[in-house]
């Protein structure tokens, strides 16, 4: 339906009269007054005054929840020639008016209703933090209907206990008095809620979810939640969240999306509040561990592509349900539907190790091992391909795993997060002109000895010298070996730190950052400098989902980094 201002002219002024009509360029038939009524909906804006909509007064809500109630007309009328008793004649005026306050409190209806609010406000209110309403009276009086109404009018709806209520507070006692007056209505019941997270607590949030989706399905009232909140986000039903982007409505409901039926009870257990971000964002990175989590916002920022300023969401699914969370973004039906404009990078290992790793992991002794025939073998190496065919053909479809329209996978160049960024990009000759190998190393030192740095037994720059040292003797000694080169030994050996020490990787790539940022800061590395170091497949992701590659961020000339 469309609503169309005439634009006509009277007295020599604008005369504004809006006809509400049918059809998609309002050309239809116009709206008789049933047809209006069954669109009629509740709506809860934002910011919104509950207090004052809940005082005394013309236009009460809390007068129009009590004279909707079927109860509020019962009882004997006063009769006027019954002689007073002795005790009501000799009350003063304040005692009358104390009378009919305390009459009026107690009449069944308004019993009743205060009874039936606090119920909605025990379902809406954590166990721990409870919350009751109270209805307080103010005012005068007045004649049948009109003084039924001005009596109700003076009737405050507030919340009991000691202190002044918070606009959270009473913002669920408005709620709850809205919902009570809807569940009276017949036919079609529409709540309309604009930004419900306004002033409430995060659990409260939570809670008020909970409660409206079970009022949605329970008594049949359709509730429509417009929300910025994450938290909100996450105690939605998947399949009732519907994400507005480009002025497009994209419904999140079985059928509409790429998910199967078990993606949706997959992420209705896991979709918690930081993974409910990506509904928020320009775009989003989807990775599978703590690592990458920590490490990749602050690399794009390093390098002038700060997430922040891109609107770009990161989200840790720890290593399991990728292709579930990438699908969120994927339509079925793209005829149909349209595209979701939303660039989606998926970041995966290639786990497949160089040939020389194993040895100088202890995996194996040599290449007579017999671990090398084993059925259970958990890992590959590079020699475990026929060709490099075999090994791309393996890439490809850990690629085609999770990608799809905006959805994009990019797999990692060698073997893992930190292997590669020690081992840096590859270079059209096939050889590694330098990556992060010895900023790496000293990260893993320093999380090795980070109870010790934490409880002040050990000084930072004492194991960063101490690292040093040691990397420049494995950087030495680094040697050709099973078909890799000397760069790949040095890689894998500082990798050894995570694989075969045990070093926590999420520890170390805070310290990874801290480090990066500290030689930027000293001018000891430029961000050209990083970004012509970085493997390509986190490059790429991170131009992805900023905008694309810029003609201004040529990789540098990799030769050798003799700091390396």
């Amino acid at each position: 339906w469309t609503a169309k201002d005439t634009g006509e002219i009277r007295r020599g002024r604008s005369y504004r009269r809006t006809e509400v009509r049918s059809g998609k360029e309002g050309d239809g038939p116009q709206f008789d007054t049933y047809a209006r009524d069954l669109l009629r909906a509740t709506y809860l804006r934002p910011l919104r005054d509950a207090e004052q909509a809940l005082s005394a007064g013309r236009g009460s809500r809390l007068a129009q929840v009590l004279q909707s109630s079927r109860m509020i007309k019962e009882g004997k009328e006063h009769d006027i020639n019954a002689p007073l008793t002795v005790s009501n004649h000799n009350l003063s005026i304040l005692g009358i008016a104390k009378l009919i306050d305390e009459l009026l409190r107690e009449q069944k209806a308004v019993k009743k209703t205060r009874e039936q609010v606090n119920t909605q406000l025990k379902e809406l209110a954590l166990s721990a933090d409870p919350i009751a309403s109270i209805i307080k009276i103010s005012g005068a009086d007045a004649s049948d209907d009109i003084r039924i109404r001005q009596m109700l009018e003076k009737l405050d709806l507030a919340l009991g206990g000691d202190g002044k209520p918070g606009l959270g507070s009473n913002n669920l006692l408005f709620m709850a008095c809205e919902l009570l007056l809807l569940a009276g209505d017949e036919g079609n019941k529409l709540l309309l809620i604009e930004e419900p997270e306004a002033h409430l607590h995060a659990q409260r949030q939570l809670r008020a979810m909970k409660f409206l989706q079970e009022r949605a399905r329970n008594e049949g009232v359709q509730v429509i939640i417009t929300t910025h909140s994450p938290n909100l986000a996450s105690a939605i039903d998947l399949d009732n969240i519907v994400m507005i982007h480009g002025k497009r409505a994209f419904s999140m409901a079985s059928g509409q999306t790429a998910l199967e039926p078990s993606d949706y009870r997959f992420l209705q257990r896991f979709l918690d509040v930081t993974k409910a971000n990506l509904f928020f964002a320009r775009a989003v990175v989807i990775v599978e561990g703590d690592a990458e989590n920590i490490l990749l916002p602050t690399l794009a920022r390093l390098i002038g592509r700060d997430f922040t300023e891109h609107g770009v969401s990161v989200v840790n699914v720890g290593g399991v349900g990728l292709r579930r969370y990438a699908r969120i973004f994927q339509r079925s039906n793209v005829d149909k539907d349209e595209e979701l404009d939303i660039p989606v990078a998926c970041i995966a290992d290639m786990d497949v190790m160089p040939d020389c790793a194993p040895v100088i992991l202890g995996k194996v002794s040599g290449d007579d091992d017999e671990t090398w025939k084993s059925p259970k073998r958990r890992w590959r190496a590079k020699r475990d391909f026929k060709n490099a065919t075999d090994l791309e053909q393996y890439r490809g479809k850990i690629e085609e795993k999770a990608s799809g329209q905006k959805v994009k996978t990019f797999v990692s160049d060698e073997w893992t997060l930190e292997y590669d960024l020690a081992l840096g990009p590859e270079n059209s000759d096939g050889a590694f002109p330098g990556g992060l190998a010895k900023d790496v190393f000293v990260a893993a030192c320093l999380t090795a000895s980070d109870d010790a740095l934490n409880a002040g037994t050990k000084k930072l720059s004492d194991v960063e010298s101490s690292a040093l040292t040691e990397f420049a003797e494995l950087k030495k000694n680094a040697a050709e070996m099973d078909g890799c080169a000397a760069e790949e030994v040095l890689a894998s050996q500082v990798y050894a730190k995570f694989a075969k020490d045990g070093v926590s990787k999420a520890i170390a790539a805070q310290y990874l950052a801290e480090r990066l940022q500290t030689r930027l800061n000293k001018g000891e590395l430029t961000a050209d400098e990083l970004r012509g170091r970085l493997p390509k497949y986190l490059l790429q992701t991170i131009e992805y989902v900023t905008g694309g590659p810029s003609t201004e961020e040529k990789r540098p000339d990799q030769e050798e980094n003799t700091d390396e």
